[in-house]
């Protein structure tokens, strides 16, 4: 079995001191490749430098909307920065108003920035959204998003063909294991197999049975078993196709399959 992680933050408090450790239990767990996600000019140093020195693990560049202060990254500063292999996506974006209050045309700025460095680099763009789901793909619209993925889905069926009808992929978190989100579940079941990813969003979000401790890249395949039973498939089905649609998603990243 193969499989990928395609939301983690290996920056954080709780992975980077043990990042050897993590990264052996992904070989373990038949986590081949991992994206590491950037939310600041901060953190895209870490997860690059990170990802420069491991084969296995790529990166992108973006700010997370949960800050107003946070220090903006230009569109033209972002398309340069995707000139390196292995930056191979932009974000995490979007919008986050469980968070953030008032007047938030900041948040939708920095968002529609983030699409339009996206189109023009022709990455995919790692979308956040948390309480604007109407607001979100409305953006999405109007940006005339090219790719992209809607990162740890939390909506319904309809938020789901909404963005897949953007031509968004969907990515489902260790959400998708807790018995209190029936309609993450229905949506796992509802999205056609080439439309999934799978992530962890590491350190957060454990899946059950890891639920209560820190998440990490190796506990995606706890996500992957979990959307088999909901599916009546396999695993390895699961792992086998969500695998391809990320390589199909994201095009800068080699696959490194055996065989």
């Amino acid at each position: 079995m193969y499989i990928i992680d395609s939301h983690c933050h290996l920056n954080f408090e709780g992975l980077k001191e043990r990042l050897p450790e993590v990264l052996s239990n992904m070989e373990e767990n038949g986590v081949g490749q991992a994206l590491a996600i950037s939310v600041s000019r901060q953190s895209f140093a870490e997860v690059s430098a990170i990802a420069e020195a491991h084969g296995h693990i790529y990166c992108t560049i973006g700010v997370h909307p949960d800050s107003k202060e946070a220090e903006e990254f230009s569109i033209a500063e972002m398309v340069a920065a995707a000139a390196s292999p292995k930056v191979v996506g932009i974000g995490e974006t979007g919008l986050d108003y469980y968070w953030c209050k008032g007047d938030l045309s900041w948040q939708h700025k920095r968002f529609a920035d983030h699409i339009e460095a996206a189109n023009q680099t022709g990455l995919p763009v790692i979308v956040h959204t948390r309480d604007a789901a109407a607001d979100t793909l409305s953006i999405l619209k109007e940006c005339r998003v090219n790719s992209g993925v809607i990162h740890c889905f939390s909506e319904d069926i309809g938020f789901a063909r909404a963005a897949m009808d953007l031509g968004l992929y969907i990515s489902f978190s260790g959400i998708v294991t807790f018995k209190n989100a029936p309609l993450v579940q229905e949506a796992a079941k509802y999205v056609p197999d080439d439309r999934i990813l799978v992530e962890t969003d590491a350190p957060f979000l454990a899946p059950v049975p890891k639920r209560g401790r820190q998440n990490e890249p190796a506990f995606v395949r706890h996500t992957a078993e979990h959307i088999a039973k909901l599916r009546n498939q396999t695993l390895e089905q699961v792992a086998a196709y969500t695998t391809e649609n990320f390589y199909r998603l994201f095009k800068k990243v080699p696959d490194m399959r055996a065989g």
